[in-house]
């Protein structure tokens, strides 16, 4: 039996899996990030916990083939640098020199949302398919190509940010600097965004009683909740988020006319709620709607495990 390792590096947690070759994680190890903090201190941490989930699988370094790092920001895998992460205060980190220190094995980086991609490829939606695109809905819009094994990245390993593709001309503002982002719009802070402001319109909505039950906090949860309640407010907040949601996802398939497009993050526990709306909107507008072959939305499988899973499997996509 082959083992791997994948570390999933998060601006919370450093979560270190060893994972055999039928893919499955065997154990898990994990540290809090602690940012800010040196990016030495942060690389040291995640070669400790890698070593941790190692032994802690009644295992040793000699067991393991390599290990695969997911990180957030532009990271460079032909020289093994983090070129940028504004979330971690990464500058042309020499990533993989800093676990070399601690681990003599190979080691390979690669963006979170393309590792998570990737894992969804090789053990999840994408499993014995030719090519995938994952969006992931979370705080933004993650993106990640997979065709013929191979990750899509760019000249500059700064392909895929498909969260970052304008929907909505002149639209709110989004982080990255640009109007109207597809992250702005269908990413779960972005469904919490539109729940707030309907909240604020319709003072008896019934929006305000879930969000009083539950610590006064607005979550992605609420406007579905409130729709499966009969609550207008809430099925107009709902309606638009999945308008915006299909649009950017048709948009990935026309450019990219993958076998499988899945839709991973929290928001996506509303399952079906989600997923049956959207694409009856998609199969309307995507371009090849009349072929007789289309892409196949799907919800991911693999969960928070992807981007362990894909980290571990690096070194395949980059033989």
């Amino acid at each position: 039996m082959k083992y791997y390792v994948g570390i999933d590096l998060g601006g919370t947690n450093i979560v270190a899996g060893v994972v055999d070759e039928n893919y499955n994680i065997i154990h898990k190890a994990s540290v809090k990030t602690n940012r800010p903090r040196p990016e030495k201190e942060i690389a040291d941490d995640m070669a400790k916990v890698a070593l941790q989930a190692i032994a802690e699988a009644n295992l040793t370094i000699d067991d393991v083939e390599w290990i695969g790092i997911g990180t957030p920001g532009i990271a460079n895998s032909k020289d093994g640098i983090i070129e940028y992460s504004c979330n971690l205060g990464f500058d042309n980190t020499p990533m993989v020199k800093y676990i070399q220190e601690h681990i003599n094995k190979p080691v390979y980086v690669e963006n979170d949302a393309n590792a998570a991609a990737y894992g969804e490829y090789v053990a999840g939606a994408g499993k014995g398919h030719n090519s995938l695109v994952c969006i992931t809905l979370g705080t933004g819009v993650g993106g990640g190509v997979v065709t013929d094994g191979k990750i899509l990245t760019g000249f500059n390993y700064a392909g895929a940010e498909l969260g970052h593709t304008v929907i909505e001309v002149d639209g709110v503002q989004c982080s990255c600097g640009r109007k109207g982002c597809f992250e702005a719009y269908s990413s779960a802070t972005g469904l919490i965004r539109m729940t707030k402001e309907a909240m604020e319109k319709d003072k008896n909505s019934s929006m305000w009683d879930l969000v009083r039950e539950r610590n006064n906090k607005v979550s992605a949860r609420i406007s579905y909740d409130a729709m499966r309640l009969g609550d207008k407010s809430a099925t107009e907040v709902v309606d638009k988020f999945t308008k915006y949601l299909a649009v950017g996802l048709t948009n990935v398939i026309n450019i990219f006319q993958p076998e499988v497009l899945c839709i991973g993050g929290g928001v996506c526990n509303e399952g079906d709620a989600l997923l049956n709306p959207v694409k009856e909107i998609v199969a309307k507008e995507v371009y090849t709607r009349n072929s007789p072959k289309n892409t196949e939305i799907v919800i991911a499988k693999l969960g928070n495990d992807a981007g362990i899973i894909g980290a571990a499997f690096l070194g395949r996509a980059h033989e």
